[in-house]
């Protein structure tokens, strides 16, 4: 392994439960290819995740340019000021989560870093992506960290979750998958992760949900949500698509093993009815929920399974508050709140540059 790596520098990707210092969010474009036709319909559910955010911790919202950031400002007009910052950031759609960079951090000497992974927009899925390729670094830049440059490997942060103890979740059908890397083999891409993660264990699972253009982000279907323990989706009806790949999911998980033997603890999560439009099945999911320090925003669909799922949440994180948000129209982008976001670790120093609210 070079030592360029940030594993042999002591770093590694930090879980999302452990201390913020921000979350960083991009703001969406009107003449973006994320939400058409439905852009100021999706406006509320940016609004309220902000507003349920700086209850939390600082927002850093990515701006294209000043003109943007004045529309910004006056949506949040109710804000605390000095809970937001813009940044001059040019991006070409919101999914701060998978053009964002992934922040490591050292313990010893705390310190952040950055790695920026490769970006293609999902597999070449939308066009032009250039603006969200560059934002990693741009980013980084802004806050002064040291960058590790990782742009040879194509990786979305929605692809990947960890438990901050070594392992890391991830799907088959998305890294396994020819339009990301088509050169590296599993083993390859396994070393890629520990190098540029700091973990030391992959664990694998298999599909992702119907709908999902991302070809299975691990982020709709499983998360760690401590150490030992993960929630997951199961779909209860055996008739929809996604029943069959999910319950192999639950299986592999049940057989899986962290690196000292112990087995996961599996919490069930339930799916919401299936939506659709314009004759799209969308990647609905309760799984993408995000986790800040004091609060946790929660996709909601007006959904018979939302009480439950809010109660799963509230019981795995009996300290932080649970906060549904109405997705019925973000979802038309096919993401919600993990993709929306990234976290930015805490160490000792704040969110610097940006205009302040």
């Amino acid at each position: 392994m070079p030592n360029c790596t940030p594993a042999k520098k002591g770093y590694a990707m930090p879980a999302e439960w452990e201390p913020h210092e921000a979350t960083w969010i991009s703001w969406p474009h009107a003449d973006g290819s994320s939400f058409p036709g439905a852009y100021e319909r999706v406006l509320p559910a940016f609004v309220n995740m902000v507003r349920a955010l700086v209850e939390s911790e600082t927002v850093c919202i990515n701006v294209k340019d000043q003109a943007q950031e004045k529309r910004v400002r006056a949506l949040l007009n109710d804000v605390p000021a000095d809970r937001v910052r813009f940044f001059p950031i040019t991006t070409n759609e919101p999914w701060c989560r998978d053009h964002g960079p992934v922040f490591l951090k050292r313990k010893e000497k705390p310190q952040l870093a950055a790695v920026d992974f490769g970006f293609n927009a999902w597999g070449f899925k939308l066009s032009p992506f250039e603006d969200d390729d560059a934002a990693a670094t741009h980013m980084a830049g802004h806050l002064g960290l040291p960058v590790f440059d990782c742009g040879d490997f194509v990786l979305e942060g929605g692809s990947i979750d960890v438990n901050g103890h070594g392992a890391v979740l991830t799907t088959e059908s998305c890294l396994l998958n020819p339009n990301r890397n088509p050169k590296l083999s599993r083993e390859k891409i396994e070393q890629k992760l520990r190098d540029y993660l700091g973990v030391s264990q992959v664990l694998w699972l298999g599909d992702g949900i119907e709908g999902d253009d991302t070809d299975g982000h691990v982020d709709d279907i499983t998360r760690f949500v401590s150490r030992d323990s993960v929630v997951t989706v199961i779909e209860e009806d055996e008739e929809d698509p996604n029943y069959e790949p999910l319950q192999v999911n639950f299986d592999r998980l049940r057989t899986m093993q962290l690196s000292d033997g112990s087995p996961l603890r599996i919490i069930k999560l339930p799916m919401p009815s299936r939506i659709a439009r314009d004759g799209q099945r969308l990647p609905a999911s309760y799984a993408n929920f995000y986790i800040a320090n004091s609060v946790v925003l929660m996709p909601a669909y007006h959904d018979s399974n939302d009480a439950w799922a809010a109660s799963v949440l509230k019981e795995v994180f009996p300290t932080r508050k649970i906060v549904p948000i109405d997705c019925r129209e973000l979802i038309w982008g096919l993401g919600a709140f993990h993709c929306l976001t990234q976290q930015q670790p805490a160490v000792q120093s704040a969110c610097v540059g940006g205009t302040m609210l």
